[in-house]
Protein backbone atom coordinates (compact mmCIF):
# COMPACT_ATOMS: atom_id res chain seq x y z
CA UNK A 1 0.00 0.00 0.00
CA UNK A 2 2.60 2.34 1.17
CA UNK A 3 4.89 1.30 -2.34
CA UNK A 4 1.86 2.35 -4.28
CA UNK A 5 0.83 5.73 -2.34
CA UNK A 6 4.45 6.58 -3.36
CA UNK A 7 4.24 5.75 -7.30
CA UNK A 8 0.86 7.61 -7.30
CA UNK A 9 2.87 10.83 -5.50
CA UNK A 10 5.39 9.95 -7.97
CA UNK A 11 3.23 9.92 -11.47
CA UNK A 12 1.45 13.22 -9.69
CA UNK A 13 5.01 14.92 -9.75
CA UNK A 14 5.82 14.56 -12.93
CA UNK A 15 2.61 15.02 -14.39
CA UNK A 16 2.55 18.75 -12.58
CA UNK A 17 5.88 19.02 -13.60
CA UNK A 18 4.99 18.42 -17.25
CA UNK A 19 2.19 20.92 -17.42
CA UNK A 20 3.77 23.52 -15.90
CA UNK A 21 7.02 23.17 -18.73
CA UNK A 22 4.52 22.94 -21.93
CA UNK A 23 2.28 25.90 -20.67
CA UNK A 24 2.47 28.84 -22.91
CA UNK A 25 3.22 31.87 -22.53
CA UNK A 26 2.09 34.78 -24.12
CA UNK A 27 4.26 37.94 -25.07
CA UNK A 28 7.24 36.07 -24.21
CA UNK A 29 9.20 37.89 -27.14
CA UNK A 30 7.80 41.53 -26.11
CA UNK A 31 8.94 40.69 -22.39
CA UNK A 32 12.39 39.76 -23.73
CA UNK A 33 12.86 42.95 -26.09
CA UNK A 34 11.56 45.07 -22.55
CA UNK A 35 14.27 43.27 -20.53
CA UNK A 36 16.90 43.94 -23.28
CA UNK A 37 16.33 47.75 -23.59
CA UNK A 38 16.65 47.82 -19.54
CA UNK A 39 20.59 49.15 -20.09
CA UNK A 40 21.25 51.19 -22.79
CA UNK A 41 25.09 51.20 -24.75
CA UNK A 42 26.50 53.31 -21.76
CA UNK A 43 25.52 50.54 -19.09
CA UNK A 44 23.20 52.94 -16.96
CA UNK A 45 19.71 51.57 -16.07
CA UNK A 46 16.34 52.59 -17.62
CA UNK A 47 12.84 52.02 -16.20
CA UNK A 48 11.13 48.65 -17.00
CA UNK A 49 7.67 48.50 -18.50
CA UNK A 50 5.03 47.20 -15.61
CA UNK A 51 5.03 44.29 -17.15
CA UNK A 52 8.55 43.27 -17.17
CA UNK A 53 8.74 44.13 -13.77
CA UNK A 54 5.36 42.23 -12.49
CA UNK A 55 7.52 39.10 -14.49
CA UNK A 56 10.42 39.59 -12.55
CA UNK A 57 8.34 39.93 -8.96
CA UNK A 58 6.66 37.00 -9.71
CA UNK A 59 9.88 35.13 -10.58
CA UNK A 60 11.42 36.07 -7.13
CA UNK A 61 7.87 35.22 -5.07
CA UNK A 62 8.05 31.44 -6.74
CA UNK A 63 11.22 31.37 -5.27
CA UNK A 64 10.79 32.97 -2.22
CA UNK A 65 8.48 30.87 -1.49
CA UNK A 66 9.97 27.35 -2.23
CA UNK A 67 13.96 27.84 -1.37
CA UNK A 68 13.04 30.63 1.30
CA UNK A 69 9.97 28.74 3.03
CA UNK A 70 8.99 25.30 1.55
CA UNK A 71 11.98 23.63 1.32
CA UNK A 72 13.20 24.98 4.94
CA UNK A 73 9.81 23.77 6.62
CA UNK A 74 10.35 20.47 4.95
CA UNK A 75 13.62 19.82 6.37
CA UNK A 76 12.06 20.99 9.68
CA UNK A 77 9.23 18.07 9.07
CA UNK A 78 11.95 15.71 8.38
CA UNK A 79 13.44 16.42 11.53
CA UNK A 80 10.51 16.58 13.51
CA UNK A 81 9.32 12.79 11.92
CA UNK A 82 12.94 11.33 13.41
CA UNK A 83 12.09 13.12 16.70
CA UNK A 84 8.70 11.67 16.97
CA UNK A 85 7.75 8.17 18.63
CA UNK A 86 4.17 7.56 17.67
CA UNK A 87 3.38 5.83 14.64
CA UNK A 88 0.77 8.10 13.35
CA UNK A 89 2.62 11.30 13.61
CA UNK A 90 5.45 10.09 11.38
CA UNK A 91 3.78 9.02 9.01
CA UNK A 92 1.27 12.40 9.39
CA UNK A 93 4.97 14.67 9.24
CA UNK A 94 6.36 12.12 6.27
CA UNK A 95 3.30 12.94 4.28
CA UNK A 96 3.44 16.90 5.06
CA UNK A 97 7.51 16.28 4.02
CA UNK A 98 6.36 14.96 0.67
CA UNK A 99 3.76 17.46 0.11
CA UNK A 100 5.80 20.87 0.61
CA UNK A 101 8.73 19.47 -0.92
CA UNK A 102 6.34 19.00 -4.13
CA UNK A 103 5.26 22.23 -3.49
CA UNK A 104 8.84 23.51 -3.95
CA UNK A 105 9.85 22.08 -6.67
CA UNK A 106 6.75 23.07 -8.30
CA UNK A 107 6.91 27.13 -8.08
CA UNK A 108 10.66 26.75 -8.46
CA UNK A 109 9.77 24.80 -11.74
CA UNK A 110 7.47 27.59 -12.45
CA UNK A 111 9.87 30.68 -11.30
CA UNK A 112 12.57 29.17 -13.55
CA UNK A 113 10.34 28.37 -16.65
CA UNK A 114 9.01 32.25 -16.65
CA UNK A 115 12.41 33.02 -16.24
CA UNK A 116 13.59 31.24 -19.36
CA UNK A 117 10.46 32.29 -21.33
CA UNK A 118 10.38 36.16 -20.65
CA UNK A 119 13.32 37.14 -19.76
CA UNK A 120 17.23 37.48 -21.31
CA UNK A 121 19.15 34.73 -19.80
CA UNK A 122 22.68 34.93 -21.48
CA UNK A 123 23.93 33.15 -17.89
CA UNK A 124 26.81 36.52 -17.99
CA UNK A 125 25.57 36.70 -14.13
CA UNK A 126 25.95 34.26 -10.46
CA UNK A 127 22.25 34.95 -10.30
CA UNK A 128 21.43 32.86 -13.82
CA UNK A 129 24.55 30.46 -13.56
CA UNK A 130 23.67 29.29 -10.26
CA UNK A 131 19.94 29.08 -10.47
CA UNK A 132 20.83 26.89 -13.88
CA UNK A 133 22.87 24.47 -11.78
CA UNK A 134 20.45 24.67 -9.04
CA UNK A 135 17.25 23.20 -10.95
CA UNK A 136 19.37 20.47 -12.24
CA UNK A 137 19.88 19.31 -9.24
CA UNK A 138 16.64 20.33 -7.50
CA UNK A 139 14.72 17.82 -10.01
CA UNK A 140 17.19 15.31 -9.17
CA UNK A 141 16.28 15.32 -5.62
CA UNK A 142 12.45 14.56 -5.34
CA UNK A 143 13.63 11.00 -7.93
CA UNK A 144 15.90 10.28 -5.04
CA UNK A 145 13.50 10.53 -2.36
CA UNK A 146 10.75 8.27 -4.47
CA UNK A 147 12.95 5.32 -5.48
CA UNK A 148 14.46 5.15 -1.94
CA UNK A 149 15.35 1.13 -0.26
CA UNK A 150 12.91 0.12 2.27
CA UNK A 151 14.47 0.26 5.25
CA UNK A 152 17.25 -2.95 6.96
CA UNK A 153 18.95 -2.92 3.28
CA UNK A 154 22.53 -2.16 3.56
CA UNK A 155 22.31 0.96 0.85
CA UNK A 156 19.51 2.58 3.08
CA UNK A 157 22.33 4.54 5.27
CA UNK A 158 24.22 5.63 2.18
CA UNK A 159 20.57 6.54 0.45
CA UNK A 160 19.74 8.73 3.50
CA UNK A 161 23.07 10.35 3.55
CA UNK A 162 22.59 11.51 0.12
CA UNK A 163 19.26 12.42 0.00
CA UNK A 164 20.28 14.63 3.80
CA UNK A 165 23.15 16.14 2.08
CA UNK A 166 21.65 16.91 -1.66
CA UNK A 167 18.65 18.38 0.60
CA UNK A 168 20.57 20.93 2.59
CA UNK A 169 22.85 21.79 -0.13
CA UNK A 170 20.04 22.99 -2.76
CA UNK A 171 18.28 24.53 0.20
CA UNK A 172 21.02 26.78 1.44
CA UNK A 173 22.45 27.32 -2.55
CA UNK A 174 18.71 28.36 -3.17
CA UNK A 175 18.33 30.67 0.11
CA UNK A 176 21.65 32.17 -0.77
CA UNK A 177 20.45 32.56 -4.51
CA UNK A 178 17.34 34.85 -3.39
CA UNK A 179 19.65 37.17 -1.76
CA UNK A 180 21.85 37.29 -4.97
CA UNK A 181 18.30 37.92 -7.11
CA UNK A 182 17.03 40.82 -4.69
CA UNK A 183 20.41 42.61 -5.32
CA UNK A 184 20.50 41.73 -9.20
CA UNK A 185 16.74 43.52 -9.18
CA UNK A 186 18.15 46.43 -7.04
CA UNK A 187 21.16 46.86 -9.64
CA UNK A 188 18.60 46.75 -12.56
CA UNK A 189 15.57 48.71 -11.10
CA UNK A 190 17.84 51.20 -8.69
CA UNK A 191 14.58 50.09 -5.89
CA UNK A 192 15.68 49.21 -2.22
CA UNK A 193 15.35 45.82 -0.98
CA UNK A 194 16.12 46.45 1.98
CA UNK A 195 12.79 45.76 3.44
CA UNK A 196 12.30 42.51 1.61
CA UNK A 197 15.96 41.55 2.04
CA UNK A 198 15.14 42.17 6.09
CA UNK A 199 12.25 40.22 6.04
CA UNK A 200 13.89 37.06 4.29
CA UNK A 201 16.59 37.12 6.90
CA UNK A 202 13.86 37.60 9.70
CA UNK A 203 11.75 34.90 8.59
CA UNK A 204 14.89 32.61 7.94
CA UNK A 205 16.28 33.00 11.31
CA UNK A 206 12.84 31.86 12.61
CA UNK A 207 13.02 28.58 10.78
CA UNK A 208 16.22 28.36 12.12
CA UNK A 209 15.81 28.47 15.76
CA UNK A 210 12.49 26.12 15.34
CA UNK A 211 15.44 24.14 13.79
CA UNK A 212 17.25 24.12 16.33
CA UNK A 213 14.75 23.80 19.22
CA UNK A 214 13.31 20.54 17.84
CA UNK A 215 16.40 18.63 19.71
CA UNK A 216 16.32 20.34 22.89
CA UNK A 217 12.40 20.78 23.20
CA UNK A 218 12.02 16.99 24.74
CA UNK A 219 14.82 17.49 27.22
CA UNK A 220 13.59 21.60 28.66
CA UNK A 221 10.26 19.77 28.97
CA UNK A 222 11.81 17.05 31.50
CA UNK A 223 13.60 19.94 33.27
CA UNK A 224 10.26 20.70 34.53
CA UNK A 225 8.50 17.48 35.49
CA UNK A 226 11.65 15.54 36.76
CA UNK A 227 12.27 15.23 40.29
CA UNK A 228 15.50 16.65 41.17
CA UNK A 229 16.71 13.32 42.61
CA UNK A 230 16.53 11.35 39.47
CA UNK A 231 18.87 14.55 37.87
CA UNK A 232 21.51 13.78 40.18
CA UNK A 233 23.96 11.17 38.84
CA UNK A 234 22.88 7.43 40.00
CA UNK A 235 26.90 6.86 41.26
CA UNK A 236 27.12 9.89 43.58
CA UNK A 237 23.72 8.96 45.32
CA UNK A 238 24.56 5.20 45.66
CA UNK A 239 28.34 5.86 46.65
CA UNK A 240 28.50 9.21 48.35
CA UNK A 241 26.76 7.89 51.69
CA UNK A 242 28.39 4.65 51.93
CA UNK A 243 31.94 6.17 51.25
CA UNK A 244 31.06 9.35 54.20
CA UNK A 245 29.69 6.25 56.43
CA UNK A 246 32.92 4.62 55.99
CA UNK A 247 35.17 7.47 56.92
CA UNK A 248 33.28 8.86 59.81
CA UNK A 249 32.89 4.88 61.18
CA UNK A 250 37.25 4.82 60.46
CA UNK A 251 37.63 8.32 62.46
CA UNK A 252 35.16 7.19 65.36
CA UNK A 253 37.30 4.27 65.74
CA UNK A 254 41.25 5.81 65.95
CA UNK A 255 39.10 8.40 68.44
CA UNK A 256 38.43 5.61 70.87
CA UNK A 257 41.74 3.99 70.33
CA UNK A 258 43.58 7.26 71.18
CA UNK A 259 41.16 8.21 74.36
CA UNK A 260 41.78 4.69 75.47
CA UNK A 261 45.95 4.68 75.14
Amino acid sequence: MFVSARKRLFFLFISSLLLLLLAPSDGSSNSTANLNQSHNKTGRTLEMTPKVLFQLKLHALFHWSSFGFLMPVGIILARMSSKSKSGRSIRVLFYCHVISQIAAVLLATGGAALSLMNFENSFSNSHQRVGLALYGFMWLQPLIGFFRPERGVKVRSLWYFLHWLLGIAICATGITNVYIGLHTYHERTTKSVKLWTGLLTFELSLLLFFYLLIDRWSYMMKQGNAPIEQLRPTDNRKTYPTTLRKELGMTAETLKQFVDY
